[in-house]
């Protein structure tokens, strides 16, 4: 009978931080809330989404109207579980899906400032973001290709978005 000498387990090792490649700002543009109501899983709201304009080093053009940020507020009002479908149409005609999942977090009070479509101090919230962006178009398959982040702030009158790239 043989004995195997066991194999040493892996060490970990810390790799290198990603960094963050600025691609465009949006200001989207909502209108008032379709409230759902109160059900198992939290209170559901959908916010229309109603146009917009895109600008940065990667990508500009506008937001169509049509889409819609599906919204899951639970901890009592103080987060907010955001799924936002939209599609943006670049300047050169190209459109992109977007996909964008968020998290916001504040006080009971600035929530409920939030909800009534109030001003809040955007230092009182958190409010970060992961889009998934592609497009049909050949010269924007890069989209597809990377991961992304982004911060956000919510307005009463919509929503302004900063989107990186994860390099």
């Amino acid at each position: 009978m043989s004995q195997t000498t066991p194999t040493p387990e892996p060490t970990p090792e810390t790799l290198a931080a990603p960094s963050l490649e600025h691609i465009c700002d949006l200001a989207v543009t909502i209108a008032p809330p379709v409230e759902v109501g109160h059900t198992p899983s939290g209170l559901r709201r959908m916010i229309p989404i109603t146009g917009g304009v895109v600008r940065g080093p990667r990508l500009n053009g506008r937001v169509l109207p049509g889409g819609a940020d599906f919204q899951l507020i639970v901890g009592q009002g103080t987060q907010a579980h955001l799924d936002a479908r939209y599609v943006i149409e670049l300047d050169d005609g190209s459109r992109v899906f977007v996909q964008n999942t968020a998290l916001r977090v504040t006080s009971a009070e600035d929530a409920l400032r939030i909800m009534r479509g109030e001003p809040v101090n955007p230092a009182a919230v958190y409010f970060r973001c992961q889009p998934r962006l592609e497009s049909s178009a050949p010269e924007w398959a890069w989209l597809a290709e990377s991961q992304y982040v982004g911060t956000g702030r919510r307005a009463p009158d919509g929503v302004f978005l900063s989107f990186y790239r994860v390099t």
